[in-house]
């Protein structure tokens, strides 16, 4: 044994300076609640054996063990180093979809590098270590090989420790690997670098998952949303038949600006008055996930979930879907959406004709030069002002979708753009957010004049919302601070999820309607709106104009939401005192939960919608939009 121990030494040092960083990251970089100690020992041990077995790769080898332990640790350190990264501005951990996500890497600059500290360095301090130690302490460093019996002898050595480590964490928190969409939950249990091995497990059965998909599955799903209630509201149904519509996806913008202020001054004063005259949701819930913005576009538009990992724009943009643009061809509807970014962000330019958009107005259709951009595009204002030259040329009646982009992470803004001063706070995202929200405001007002001087309002739907938040629980404090709160609470975290949702129709008084609701519900109130009955179609949310007994909002970590109910990190909360409550009176939304995220995902990795008669995808959008693009 003092053999085998001379021989990998090096290796156990390397295992242990990793081990003892990736608990050190745990703590200071990812919000990982911990309820006790034996908690606490599990979120300290969860990694080592993991590290082993990556690390004895490197003793397969004998004439380069030690740089492939070098090798090894730099690569694990480069992948703790991205979760610390993404974790800090999507409060989540990587997947392997996103991974995949490379050519969102270069628009990503300004966001990541806001986000790198001189502590970041820490993250690479033990490859240093390792180098030191092998050039100074070269007997430290056995290069004799090993024999197959002292490898065998690590290495059950450590997959017994793995199995030990596993079973534990399977025996405290039962059915662990069934919780998928609980990232958090199997870093805390099983560690990071073995809930990266699970996702490429989970990569793997989705990949599978279309291939063996049935049209019996379909028929599945189509009988329980058949279930669901897909009534219109009489009054409202078709009071826009014919009209333009205008979607305005407001970029990271919460509903907690909304009738605020800061200094002494309105938030977002356009948007407080358009309320007084347009629909306003007060209740209505972001529902996006690792895909963000076009998440929100992918769930407003098509009335399904998006997937607990990656982006649906990126895993599965060549399914067949019946999104409201391609419904909407069939009464005549030319669709086109204005974004100044790149055209392949979010893969948005394959993505879009299978939605069924006819043009997309993307960052070579726009002219950008220093002083009229900021982050990651044209500021707000020069986009619409821009936009409205090529919106007036479009067939009518058109269904367009507008991106807004200068309310983006890290919310930077030109002084002279500046109409509101900086919040004070111990937070810099949170100072900056208040002044680039109320810039977006003030360009959306802007675009609101421009539509009545040519001729466009009186004969359009436009409806604004927010794609998900912008200020995550890293900044709890400061908005505490905001909200005039000791702290924020996990019943406190749930309502910032909320998000702006604004619907003026032409002729039609405005009204707060405060409707537990969220983004999976516009489509089907657009499309009745439009006159357009959702009866047969294959969609999870409802009407926001009926008035539904019991309404039900699912986040996709399942979270959700009712009317009396909030639940959230597996606890179940009265929603008026947000005090925890007996866990059974969640049980049976929790249920419900599970099976709508579940059929949902099942529609998608199987592509189940290729199963559905009525839908008829015109084969030659695609070609149409990736000429004009």
């Amino acid at each position: 044994m003092n053999t085998l121990f001379r021989k990998v030494r090096f290796t156990l040092l390397a295992a242990t300076l990793l081990w003892l960083k990736t608990y050190v990251v745990y703590k200071l970089a990812f919000d990982i609640n911990i309820e006790n100690a034996f908690e606490e020992a599990i979120l300290f041990l969860n990694s080592i054996s993991t590290l082993l077995l990556f690390l004895g790769i490197a003793l397969l080898t004998d004439t380069y063990r030690n740089g492939c332990v070098i090798l090894i640790s730099f690569l694990l350190s480069v992948l703790l180093f991205s979760n610390a990264i993404f974790y800090g501005f999507f409060n989540d951990f990587v997947t392997l979809p996103v991974v995949f996500q490379t050519n969102n890497m270069a628009d990503l600059g300004t966001s990541i590098r806001e986000l790198m500290t001189y502590k970041t360095l820490f993250m690479f301090v033990d490859l240093f270590i390792l180098l030191f130690v092998s050039r100074k302490f070269p007997r430290f460093v056995d290069v004799s090989p090993l024999t197959k019996k002292e490898k065998s002898i690590y290495f059950l050595g450590a997959a017994s420790l793995f199995l030990f480590h596993v079973t534990v964490a399977e025996v405290y928190r039962p059915q662990l690997f069934a919780r998928s969409f609980d990232r958090k939950m199997i870093v805390k249990n099983l560690g990071l670098y073995t809930y990266h091995l699970y996702d490429i497990v989970l990569q793997s059965r989705s990949s599978a998952q279309r291939v063996f998909a049935s049209s019996n599955t379909f028929a599945e799903i189509e009988n329980y949303v058949k279930v669901k209630d897909k009534g219109a509201t009489p009054a409202m149904f078709g009071v826009a038949k014919g009209k333009n519509v205008i979607l305005i996806s407001m970029e990271s913008t919460q509903s907690f600006v909304i009738n605020r202020k800061i200094n002494g001054e309105e938030i977002t004063p356009f948007l407080n008055s358009f309320i007084k005259e347009s629909y306003y949701f007060d209740q209505f819930y972001h529902q996006t996930g690792q895909g963000k913005t076009s998440d929100a576009e992918f769930t407003i538009e098509n009335s399904l979930y998006p997937l607990d990992r990656g982006s649906v724009f990126f895993t599965h943009f060549n399914n067949e879907y019946t999104a409201t643009p391609e419904i909407l061809k069939d009464y005549g509807y030319f669709s086109a959406v204005f974004h100044s970014n790149d055209k392949t962000f979010w893969n948005r330019d394959l993505m879009y004709p299978s939605l069924g958009y006819d043009r997309y107005y993307h960052q070579q259709d726009f002219v950008g030069t220093q002083q009229n951009s900021v982050g990651w595009g044209l500021k707000d204002k020069d986009f619409f002002t821009q936009s409205i030259s090529y919106l007036k040329e479009l067939p009518q009646p058109f269904y367009t979708k507008f991106i807004t982009l200068t309310n983006h992470f890290p919310f930077t803004i030109d002084p002279k753009d500046r109409l509101i001063e900086e919040y004070n706070s111990e937070s810099e995202i949170v100072n900056q957010y208040f002044p680039t929200v109320r810039y977006t405001d003030e360009a959306i007002k802007y675009f609101i004049q421009r539509l009545k001087e040519e001729g466009l309002y009186d004969n359009t739907i436009i409806v604004i919302y927010g794609d998900h938040y912008g200020i995550s629980e890293n900044h709890n404090a400061a908005m505490a601070q905001f909200l005039g709160k000791n702290e924020i609470t996990s019943v406190d975290s749930m309502q910032l999820q909320r998000v702006p949702l604004i619907i003026h129709i032409p002729k039609q008084s405005g009204q707060t309607i405060s409707k537990v609701s969220g983004q999976i519900d516009v489509k089907p109130t657009l499309l009745h709106l439009l006159g357009i009955s959702t009866t047969h179609s294959t969609e999870f949310g409802t009407d926001l104009f009926i008035k539904e007994k019991d309404p039900l909002v699912v986040m996709r970590d399942g979270s959700f939401i009712t009317n009396d109910y909030v639940y959230t990190k597996n606890i179940c909360y009265a929603k008026q005192t947000g005090e925890p409550i007996e866990e059974q009176l969640c049980e049976p939304y929790k249920q419900k939960a599970k099976l709508e995220l579940r059929n949902s995902d099942k529609l998608i990795y199987g592509d189940l919608l290729r199963f559905d008669p009525s839908n008829k995808r015109n084969t030659g959008t695609m070609t149409t939009i990736l000429e004009q693009s």
